[in-house]
């Protein structure tokens, strides 16, 4: 029997997702559904029985067979991973860092003196989240970090917080020029190709993630949420029930330098200015280490402008510079002020990994599921379903669609972009109005899809800044996330049909009836008692 290439290749990560939801525990639904895919793959590829247990070791924990690899070590092994690995492990040292020298705790009394009520404390959540857009682990960990005891202090559940995180990481990363996600769309486009301006082209029609960030908006103005939002925050306060492996994540993050040794023997107290200098300077310098790794510091045939070197970056290899080149200088500036002593900086060291462990098992087990799906030919027939499809018009709709379900299946936007995004400038002609619309459909779907599945590293981290339990915020966040998506699907629907105007004119005209159908369903929603306060 042949599983590869057919509609079998999805069945592995659903299983996953189905078990990580009815068991609510999510290594072990994950490591279930990278063995299922070993068997299907050892059962098409006839390895017989006597091989069989030989090539289903290879291909779930080993390298995979001489030909193909998508094995657990594999995985580990791989540049791009263990880059995010150790960019994570950095992050994580730095909010150690922050924390330790009281960074976060100075933020927390100075916005808790502005912000006076739920409303504020979520815009303030939304804002800070919308400032740090380089990239979605960066932001979720760091947002995450100092707003929790701000949102705490106003009683703000922790699946509310996930969800704002949630939904200005990916959403923001994806709109943004300057960011690890627009470095990675731009190198799936055709080789020749300027992908960085393709993707600022794609923009405006990226309706889920502008969507998104104005549904959440009229959410907390209006302090309307859905049942499954509002359940948790009645019980927001009883932290044993909405804490698991994720969330101790961000239980570890949370120690505060007033308990350190360091901030007693110095005898000085952290200011605001250190949480402020080591955010900066990890924004800058991970632009800086983007574009290094693009070649833009490069003399000769190497060379390339700082919009050529976005598209030509390696975002694993220049986050991971440009995080340790701002790790030893806020470690520096901390040190140097006094405010901390330098054994309490290398101690961060260890905190850091320690409270990153959790995400790194799960992404781990995530990359090898996604692999082993990889190595059933769901690419291939996921492609072989959009190019299928007769009726243009519909496509930017279709492809939303099909994005959307891969990267829920899958967890992986960036899989998805992957995937879906050579077909769409292979199949339409450069200047198209329906080859934008489509790369658009294409990122909005990836987003979305990634945004709702539970075994999504960004939703993974999420939960992890907040510290909420994971499965809660999957389901508490999954409202809000349908109803956009199928806000975006229609809008889709008007682009394709109006694409022929012009992308001017579809633009004007899609974002006049997206507007139009989230204000309706809002209301709708509202007399239906869906929505309440």
């Amino acid at each position: 029997m042949n599983f590869i290439g057919t509609y079998w290749a999805l069945v592995p990560p659903l299983v996953a997702i189905l078990l990580a939801l009815i068991t609510k525990e999510v290594y072990s639904s994950l490591f279930v559904g990278i063995v299922l895919g070993a068997v299907f793959f050892c059962v098409s590829t006839g390895s017989g029985v006597d091989g069989f247990v030989t090539h289903l070791l290879d291909n779930t924990v080993g390298e995979g067979n001489d030909a193909q690899s998508y094995g657990l070590i594999h995985c580990l092994s791989d540049n791009w991973n263990v880059g995010i690995l150790v960019f994570l492990v950095i992050l994580g040292t730095m909010v150690a860092l922050m924390n330790k020298a009281g960074g976060s705790a100075a933020f927390g009394k100075w916005a808790s003196k502005r912000v006076k009520s739920q409303v504020g404390v979520q815009i303030s959540t939304l804002l800070l989240g919308v400032l740090i857009f380089i990239d979605d682990y960066f932001n979720c960990l760091t947002v995450g970090s100092v707003m929790r005891p701000i949102t705490e202090r106003h009683s703000v559940s922790r699946e509310k917080l996930a969800y704002l995180i949630d939904s200005t990481a990916a959403p923001i990363c994806v709109i943004a020029p300057i960011s690890s996600w627009a470095a990675a769309v731009a190198g799936f486009c055709a080789v020749g190709e300027n992908g960085l301006a393709l993707f600022c082209q794609a923009i405006p029609f990226n309706f889920y993630a502008f969507f998104s960030i104005i549904f959440i908006l009229a959410i907390v103005l209006t302090r309307y949420d859905f049942a499954a939002m509002r359940k948790f925050d009645i019980n927001q306060n009883v932290d044993d029930a909405t804490t698991d492996e994720v969330g101790e994540i961000a239980d570890a993050k949370m120690e505060v330098a007033s308990s350190g040794i360091g901030l007693k023997k110095l005898g000085k107290s952290g200011t605001v200015l250190d949480l402020v200098v080591p955010i900066l300077l990890l924004i800058s310098f991970c632009v800086l280490g983007m574009i290094y790794s693009g070649g833009f510091f490069r003399a000769g045939e190497t060379y390339h402008d700082f919009i050529d070197a976005f598209a030509a970056s390696n975002a694993s290899v220049g986050l991971v510079i440009g995080s340790l080149t701002a790790l030893i200088l806020a470690g520096l500036w901390l040190v140097t002020r006094r405010v901390i002593t330098f054994e309490d900086a290398l101690s961060c060291l260890i905190k850091g990994f320690e409270a990153m462990v959790p995400a790194i098992l799960i992404l781990t087990l995530a990359w090898t599921l996604k692999s082993m799906t990889d190595s059933l030919g769901a690419a291939a027939y996921v492609a072989q379903l959009v190019e299928g499809t007769e009726l243009q018009m519909l496509l930017p709709a279709v492809i939303f669609v099909t994005a959307c379900f891969l990267a829920f299946a899958t967890g992986t936007s960036w899989g998805t972009f992957g995937i879906l995004i050579p077909i769409c400038v292979a199949v339409f002609p450069v200047g198209a109005p329906l080859r934008i619309i489509s790369i658009s459909a294409c990122m909005a779907g990836a987003v979305c899809g990634d945004h709702i599945s539970p075994i999504s590293d960004t939703t993974i981290m999420a939960s992890a800044g907040a510290g909420c339990k994971h499965v809660n915020h999957v389901s508490s966040q999954l409202p809000y996330a349908v109803t956009v998506a199928v806000i975006s699907f229609l809008t889709y629907v008007v682009a394709g049909f109006t694409q022929h105007l012009g992308v001017l004119q579809s633009g004007v005209i899609s974002w006049a009836f997206g507007l139009f159908a989230m204000a309706s369903i809002f209301v709708l929603l509202k007399k239906m008692g869906k929505l309440q306060r």
